[in-house]
């Protein structure tokens, strides 16, 4: 039967519409039977065999659980053990893997979060172009049906699929160049994203050494999981950047190589699919986390292509310059104005150097979306908007 629910009698049956008096008849669930079990759903008939879940581990201890998944991994694949390897020990969890952790952690996370206002290719995308948010869904979606294919840890290489970008900071790769000044070494996204932006996230090492150096770029991962997701990354970007840059007008579908469209297809599907089950198939017949040498020479073909007709293109360098110089000016009216920060104002707005007003600067730009780092400079800095990057609101 329906629980009760007595909040409606407090508002008027004459302004609540019957699609909101059904909702609102929900808000309790309904009787499963018992007074210990609520339902979902009044004609709910879902249930599972309890007894057997238990025995057969399913739901068992952890240390069962990962037993069993363990026994579903290939020799050299990651194992699952306790809380992981992590800076600050914890206690497991009850349920989950400390790599199932480590991906809900990113998920929830406000830097994950703000992906989704940061540029992959184009500053304020359409409705339908790739935003940071999108592209890391998708290199989970390629990276995870790799490792799953293939008997790899999966619940890590989505940890670190999902997490690989959240060291970017606004208005894409040219963040990087933009705060290279202020960073000793330089600004990478890569190691920003393990080092500062996920830090608080307490991550376990494997994953954070994946995120921290999926960039090939940089030194291998040292799990293979992460080389899954470093391809995966590049698999991802370079079909539906090309697919966007379509949609945008700048390229023609024919434009692409024909050695890519032969070996590789034309449309975004045909070319993941083909760049995936490359991977599997020669993961599987050799051990290596690789591409057989055709796939690899289409992949780079791919690739070059984007780097000419998209990356490099006049207008995209334009962008770029107007970032570099929106951010630096952003970063050093911050490190000179410190009690501006939200960290720094809830300590009382005082820092103990330049040097670290200078640290707090870097960071909060780093963490900015690229309407919330425009409007910024537009508030601050008195910014014109005809300086602002390319495709912001006018």
């Amino acid at each position: 039967m329906l629980r009760r629910w007595g909040m409606m009698n407090d508002v008027s049956t004459e302004s609540v519409s019957d699609r909101n008096r059904r909702w609102a008849a929900t808000m309790e669930g309904y009787e499963g039977g018992s007074d210990d079990v609520t339902i979902a759903h009044k004609d709910s008939s879902a249930t599972i065999n309890a007894e057997r879940s238990v025995n057969a581990n399913v739901s068992g201890t952890l240390a069962d659980r990962e037993a069993q998944l363990d026994d579903l991994l290939v020799s050299g694949a990651t194992r699952s053990s306790g809380a992981g390897m992590r800076a600050r020990a914890e206690a497991p969890d009850e349920f989950r893997t400390c790599f199932e952790r480590d991906r809900d952690r990113i998920l929830h996370s406000s830097a994950f979060r703000r992906l989704a206002g940061k540029t992959q290719v184009f500053v304020f995308p359409d409705d339908h172009m790739r935003t940071r948010l999108t592209h890391a869904l998708e290199v989970a979606q390629v990276a995870t049906g790799i490792a799953r294919a293939v008997g790899l840890n999966v619940a890590l290489t989505e940890a670190i699929a999902l997490g690989h970008d959240c060291g970017h900071g606004p208005g894409g790769h040219a963040s990087e160049e933009a705060l290279d000044p202020f960073v000793v070494g330089g600004f990478d996204h890569a190691t920003w994203g393990a080092n500062v932006s996920l830090a608080p996230l307490n991550l376990c090492v494997q994953t954070l050494d994946g995120i921290r150096n999926h960039s090939w770029s940089r030194p291998a991962p040292s799990t293979p999981e992460g080389e899954v997701v470093s391809w995966a990354d590049r698999i991802a970007y370079v079909c539906h950047d090309f697919e966007d840059a379509v949609s945008a007008g700048i390229v023609e579908p024919d434009d692409l190589p024909s050695l890519v469209r032969e070996r590789c297809g034309e449309r975004r599907g045909q070319q993941l699919g083909a760049f995936i089950n490359a991977m599997i198939r020669t993961i599987r017949a050799t051990g290596v986390i690789g591409m057989d040498a055709r796939h690899a020479e289409a992949l780079a073909a791919f690739r070059t292509f984007n780097y000419e007709s998209i990356y490099l293109r006049g207008a995209s360098r334009q962008q770029a310059t107007a970032v570099v110089g929106m951010l630096r000016a952003l970063v050093e009216h911050y490190a000179s104005h410190p009690q501006l920060i939200p960290d720094v104002a809830e300590r009382g707005g005082e820092v103990e150097s330049p040097a670290r007003a200078l640290e707090e600067a870097v960071a909060y730009v780093a963490g900015m979306t690229d309407r919330f780092a425009c409007r910024s400079a537009v508030t601050l800095l008195e910014w014109p908007i005809d300086q602002l990057p390319n495709g912001i609101d006018r």
